[in-house]
């Protein structure tokens, strides 16, 4: 069966899945029973899970430390991680298998492996997600991230479609007069980065705009949106799948046609996401933590998809800070409070840093430009959010260019520390 072949079937059953009308009880009859058939097909192939009842109420919860400690045992080849490795330092492959990593600027990398058959599905599933209409319209789509993938080859195979990656790791001076020559129409890049080329290039024109790969703050939202005159879409996607893509209304689905989900509560009406990737065959995994906070709308998007909608994803569980109060409890405080405390302050601050240091204190770092008053706003508002938490963290105020960093994800709100494991 060839590439293009495999992607026009994987683009087609993407459309139908996840159609307008279709019904919540519908889609999700159709998922139990592709999710049933997967427990008893795929799940046995690997060694972590031989054994395991075909139940997944009855499967452990894993996490990105414990596969990376046992990766030979969920994957069918059995490649070990120091093979996974070495294959990447040498072209990425073993034995037609694609080795790829996370980018690895946010914490410890993380490796996948994926078949030639998986990397056409992921292509014809997003491309029925975000680009819909490229059969009728030729796309030039620019991917800028700082790591590369053999999922951006697998386009090379559509002659409406030309993809160009462009490595962050060298700078944007290095490539931006070659992605202004290129002109995409379609333009995947870091949030940080959408926003600088909004403030910077003036020959960019695209028909869509994608973030991802970090957390999309409201403020690079709107100078974002108000260069280009577009709705910024946004691509929930991580090494351990694609997780959510935004609507033509706007709105981020889950992509429950590929992956069932469950959700742990975490603290304000956040969640943090369990993920079974059911379409996956080679590399399995079931019940997967991921480390990111979501808020669940509860409302339906109008473009009537049966996938369930998120309001947005706001941060990462290792960005949450969290204080002892006077009582001896310990009080979690999400990212986008904090956040929205600074940012609320003033229409002044369109850039900032927040971070809880190791002894319980919190530091706001500001550019210089920004006049005092809003400095000192910020630096108050945040205090007035601690309070009404009951606590009263030493916050101190710093002023410091904040440049764009190619090679770190950007973290506005961000706990530079570990906490120790409760016993």
């Amino acid at each position: 069966m060839s590439g293009r072949f495999q992607t026009a079937v994987a683009f087609a059953e993407t459309l139908w899945t996840g159609r307008s009308g279709r019904s919540r009880q519908a889609f999700e009859n159709w998922q139990e029973r592709r999710l049933d058939a997967w427990l008893h097909q795929s799940l046995p192939k690997v060694d972590f899970y031989r054994d395991a009842p075909p139940r997944l109420d009855q499967l452990p919860v894993i996490d990105k430390a414990i596969v990376m400690s046992r990766f030979e045992a969920f994957n069918r080849a059995r490649i070990t991680t120091a093979a996974g490795w070495q294959a990447l330092e040498t072209g990425g492959e073993i034995k037609g298998i694609n080795i790829g990593a996370s980018t690895g600027t946010s914490g410890n990398r993380g490796l996948y492996a994926i078949t030639a058959a998986e990397r056409f599905r992921w292509l014809g599933t997003i491309l029925a997600k975000s680009l819909p209409g490229f059969l009728w319209q030729r796309e030039r789509v620019a991917i800028i991230l700082p790591q590369s993938s053999s999922l951006y080859e697998s386009p090379a195979k559509l002659r409406q479609l030309q993809l160009r990656f462009f490595d962050l790791r060298h700078g944007i001076a290095a490539w931006l007069d070659d992605l202004e020559t290129f002109d995409p129409t379609t333009i995947v890049a870091p949030p940080r980065v959408l926003r600088h080329l909004a403030e910077t290039s003036n020959r960019l024109a695209p028909r869509k705009l994608y973030a991802g790969a970090e957390t999309l703050d409201p403020v690079d939202r709107s100078a974002i949106e108000q260069r280009f005159s577009l709705t910024l879409g946004q691509i929930y996607m991580a090494t351990e799948g694609l997780f959510a893509v935004t609507c033509a209304h706007g709105r981020l689905h889950l992509a429950e046609d590929a992956n069932y989900f469950e959700f742990e509560p975490v603290a304000n009406g956040l969640v943090t996401p369990l993920v079974t990737g059911f379409r996956r065959d080679f590399q399995i995994m079931a019940r997967y933590r991921m480390n990111d906070l979501l808020r669940l709308s509860s409302e339906p998007c109008a473009c009537g998809s049966p996938l369930r909608a998120v309001d947005e994803v706001i941060g990462r569980m290792d960005d949450i800070f969290v204080f002892t109060n006077e009582a001896g409890v310990e009080v979690p405080v999400t990212p986008d409070i904090l956040r929205n405390a600074v940012l609320d302050a003033s229409r002044e601050i369109s850039d900032f840093r927040l971070v809880q240091e190791e002894d319980g204190s919190a530091t706001l770092l500001l550019p210089p430009e920004l006049p005092d008053t809003a400095a000192r706003a910020a630096q108050s508002a945040l205090g007035k959010t601690f309070n009404a938490l009951g606590l009263a963290p030493p916050i101190s105020l710093h002023r410091e260019s904040l440049p764009l960093e190619s090679t770190r994800k950007l973290r506005r709100v961000e706990r530079r520390f570990k906490r120790q494991a409760q016993s």
